[in-house]
Order: structure tokens, then sequence, then C-alpha cells
């Protein structure tokens, strides 16, 4: 069999090339909209993708059905969770398709999967048992999980109330999983464990950094199944400590349902001169990214331009701060411009259209351009300044992480990746001095309130430099302003 796990490190998800060494067919498993990377590779290795599955309607990234739908590959997806959570858009095309419900089969070559409904994440959600026929004798291999199980956790089962608004749905959803999570005790121990997402996903609260793990291992150390032995407590565990969906999970769920936008090829931008981009940075319906280090851009940026270089927090701020249809430009290193370009297709930023690099933007500051600064001060700097801060002090953590540590007296809580949805909670006069644990999520924070019109200021290094201070924090039921 030949098999490979596709990883895409700004998202920590995981798409997988399954195919069959006689016919030199394959099959992919949950992939991301740009699809031509999977095609590039299947030829490469001599292999045709006939057929393309996923585990669930996803909430993170655009999924590339559609996409291999439209250049007439099969489409394997699930018929289970009830009449809400439909592919409508397959019915809506000439598509090829099949849809599945609990053991149905398809296959390529030699290899076969077996559909496995695990409802939990959510209500339609398929896991995919593999395997392989070997003279005559059919061997269980793996499961695909999706977000099922991951290494070290089980996807969370909050997302279709916190993230898509249906209201009371996080506790049955709860309930479906420890039942779900009961069917995976009984399956083969030997099988791997192919998950669709590793460390640094949202979709569950503490996902191991190991890509894979079994049956057998996650059965022995993944702390959520081993919660999972009365239903009543293994819900109370298992919706306490979700962080706070980003605000752009809401309409990714809404466009795998109804049908992403087919992706007629990524922008190519052009570069243009440093005058050019503070004149996007100025237009309405246009956000500038500016990918340089943190220093760079808080002591010298254009006015209107976001702070996000290509990191992991990538995805979620361009997804929480960016609203659908807008033009973007860039900063960024050349070498950085297709990864760039590729990240904000997948949650459906498709308009790119110009960049400028950082080398350019440093000619244009030293002509003596008029640029903005963000102030940055220390936790001893802001302690000082307390009780009489003029402003609000603002945490951009997120709630669970509250519960576990508590906070600076009488801040504010706004996690950081719902700050278009909530900023209008956030007190305008004086200063907004904001902090998350150890100064990355407060940068970002610190860049789209600027754009939104707040005085801010940074306070470097987060929490850690306050404690590392010998500050104190305040539980979060005693601080004098809540939620």
């Amino acid at each position: 069999m030949f098999f490979r796990q596709i990883i895409d490190p700004l998202l920590s998800q995981h798409a997988y090339l399954i195919g069959c060494d006689t016919t030199k067919e394959a099959l992919l498993f949950d992939p991301e909209r740009d699809i031509e990377r999977y095609l590039k590779l299947a030829e490469k290795n001599g292999y045709k993708i006939i057929g393309a599955a996923e585990t669930h309607i996803h909430a993170d990234f655009l999924s590339g059905l559609r996409q291999l739908a439209e250049t007439g590959i099969k489409i394997y997806a699930s018929d289970e969770g009830g009449r809400d959570w439909k592919y409508e858009w397959l019915k809506k095309g000439n598509y090829d398709f099949q849809l599945l419900r609990d053991g149905d089969t398809f296959s390529v070559g030699a290899v076969a999967f077996e559909a496995f409904h695990t409802p939990g994440h959510t209500p339609e959600h398929l896991s995919y048992i593999v395997s392989e026929n070997k003279n005559g004798v059919e061997v269980q291999l793996g499961i695909l999980t999706g977000d099922f199980v991951f290494v070290g956790d089980v996807g969370r089962p909050d997302l279709l109330e916190t993230a898509a608004g249906v209201v009371g749905s996080a506790k049955t959803a709860a309930e479906e999983l420890f039942d779900s999570i009961q069917k995976f005790k009984r399956i083969p121990s030997d099988l791997m464990v192919w998950p669709s997402h590793g460390a640094g996903s949202v979709c569950g609260k503490s996902l191991g950094a190991a890509p894979m793990s079994t049956v057998e291992q996650e059965l022995k150390f993944n702390h959520s199944i081993l919660a999972a032995t009365n239903k009543q407590s293994f819900v109370e565990y298992i919706l306490t400590g979700q962080p706070e969906p980003p605000y752009y999970f809401a309409r990714m769920k809404r466009e795998n349902k109804e049908g992403p936008a087919v992706l007629k090829g990524l922008f190519s931008p052009k570069n243009v001169s440093p005058e050019e981009i503070e004149t996007l940075a100025r237009t309405k319906n246009t956000i500038v990214i500016d990918g340089r280090n943190w220093q760079d851009f808080r002591t010298g940026h254009l006015k209107g331009t976001l702070f996000a270089p290509l990191d992991r927090y990538f995805i979620l701020v361009t997804g929480s701060y960016i609203e659908p249809g807008t033009d973007i430009a860039l900063i960024t290193d050349e070498d950085n411009i297709n990864q760039t370009v590729a990240a904000l297709a997948r949650i459906g930023h498709d308009k790119v259209t110009a960049y400028i690099t950082p080398e350019q933007f440093a000619e244009f500051a030293n002509k003596g351009k008029l640029l903005e600064t963000i102030e940055e001060i220390t936790a001893t700097e802001l302690k000082a300044h307390m009780p009489e801060v003029e402003g609000q002090i603002l945490d951009v953590r997120n709630s669970s992480e509250l519960m576990e540590t508590g906070l600076i007296a009488g801040a504010q809580n706004v996690a950081y990746t719902r700050l278009l949805l909530q900023n209008s909670e956030i007190q305008r006069d004086g200063t907004v001095y904001v902090y998350c644990r150890s100064g990355n999520r407060s940068e970002y924070a610190c860049s789209f309130l600027k754009n939104a019109g707040f005085k801010v200021s940074h306070v470097a290094g987060g929490i850690t430099a306050w404690m590392g201070s010998g500050f104190e924090l305040v539980p979060m039921m005693q601080s004098p302003v809540e939620k």
C-alpha cells in the first residue's frame, strides 16, 4: 500500500494520500483547497488520484473536495448526522459522488475503506478503517480518525455551538463523543491511528506532537479517552477549558457545507513600489499584511497595516481579522510569497494583488516617510501605573487560561481571535494595555486594535514577565471587569 501523510504546518493539518501498489490508483483524504500539490505528489510517485473523501465538514480551513470534484474525481462524503449537516453543494452540480453511512465501504485496487460513524466533534463525522488484501487475506492496517481521535486528545464537541451558533448542541455532542469513544475502544488495538490534526490545532484542547499513533497507545495514554469512563463526568470534563473558537470558524463551516467557491488558480501578486503599497493601505476594502518581525513593525509601519508574519499564528490571525472579499497586499520576503498566497486561499482570502519586500520598505522608511509606531512597556512599568491606569488593561488569552492562572487585577478578557467580533466591548477612552501569556498573541491584537482606532500599548513578555517580576494575579472571578 502506498501511504503519505501530508502536513500543513501552519494549520497543523494532515491530509492523506493512500494508493494501491498494483493499480497505481490512489484516494485522497481531508484535502485543503489548493489541490495542485496533492496532484503533483501523486504524479511524482506514479499514482493517479481517482477519488477523494473527508471525515467531516471542517471548521478551520476550506475543503478541497469541491476543487477535486470539478476535475471529475469521485467524491466520498458522509450522509450521517441528520438533515442540518449535509454536503449541500454535492447535489447542486454534475458531480460523481457517493454518500456514506456507517459500515459502507469503497476501495482503490486492493485497498479498502470502511466508513465508521464517530459523531461528537460533528454530527456527520466519519472515520475510515483502512484494510489491504494481501494474497487473499484482508488485513486491517489503520484508522483515519479525522477530528475524532488525535494523538493524546479527542476532537472538541462544542464548535457547533460556540462557532456555528447552534444553541444547546455542545452537551449533546459531548454525549455522542462519549459513545463514539466506547466504539473506538472495541476496534483492534494494533491499528494505526492517522488523525487530521497535530499539536497546534485548536480543534482539541491539548494535542500531542507525534503525527500518528496506534489504538493501543491512545487507549493507554490519551487523557480524554481515559476520562471517558462515566458519561456525565466526561461531558463536564470535555466541555471545560475549551479555548474560544477563532472568529472565522463559523464561515468555514458554512462555506464547506454550502460549497467553497471554486479556486481558479492562486493569485500571483505583482511587485509594486512602496508608495503604491502605502496607497493600498489607505484604500477601503484593502488590507496590507506586514510579515516583518515585531520589533521592525512596532517601531515603524504603514498606517492601516496588519502585523502577521508567516508563522503558526498566521491563519488564525488573518482568518479572524480580515473579512472575506477583502483585497490583500503583502510586505514579505519573496521566498514567502507563494506559501503566503496558498495559506490565505485555504481560508478563502483569494485576492492577493501586490507585494513589496522588507528591503523595499526599508528604503522607503529611510526617505523620512511618516510611519506609525506602537508603544511597548514592561510589566514593571505597567505595575507602576496601577491602580490609576487611564484606560483599560486587556488580556487576550483564552478564557480557559485565565481560569488556570488568574489575570491582572482589573483586566478585561477578550480572546485575540475574537476581537473583530467583540472589540465594541473594549473601552476607547485612554490607552488599552494589551498582554497575553508571553507576548506573541498580544502583538497581533495590538496591531488589529490600532487599526480599529484604539490607542494601544503592548505589555512585553505578558503574564510570564508579570509573574517573573513577583507581581500577583487575581482569580478570574475576582476581576472587577467581567467579559
